[in-house]
């Protein structure tokens, strides 16, 4: 039987090792939004983390059990089935995958004290499903390198 995603990502030799390629990630996506939405989140990165350095290194780790156990039906049955590229295979249910990523970040700003990051994340949640479909590919990519 394949490994879950628990058992792949989560271990103390590889945990570190994602949340520091999730973070490069997220700086990638980040970087690489355009035109009036991708200001506001450029905007909105930028004052969390201005907000607190190494709040996004902390959040991933935090929320990184939260977002395996969200991925672990996708990998199981990715991994059932045989496919080839977990990025594709998320990229052809994004809706579905990032509303699920989605719910994990919105438990966590609803119960926020910290009104700055509540701001921010609302300003940019509306886009939150499109802009984490086109992450999709890339989360893929880096789940499967530690699945290899």
């Amino acid at each position: 039987m394949a490994a879950t995603l628990q058992e792949i990502l989560l271990t103390p030799d590889n945990r570190p090792k994602v949340v520091a390629d999730c973070q490069t990630l997220i700086d990638q996506e980040v970087s690489d939004k355009s035109g009036i939405s991708g200001t506001a989140i450029k905007l909105a990165y930028k004052t969390v983390t201005a907000f607190a350095s190494g709040i996004i290194h902390d959040a991933v780790d935090a929320l990184l059990p939260d977002f395996v156990a969200k991925l672990e039906p996708y990998w199981a049955d990715f991994t059932a089935s045989g496919g080839a590229e977990f990025g594709d295979y998320l990229a052809k249910r994004g809706g579905e995958v990032s509303e699920a990523l989605l719910s994990v970040t919105d438990e966590r700003a609803e119960k926020s004290e910290r009104a700055p990051l509540k701001k921010a994340y609302s300003t940019v949640r509306p886009s939150g499903v499109k802009n984490v479909e086109a992450a999709l590919p890339r989360l893929g990519a880096l789940i499967q390198k530690y699945a290899g």
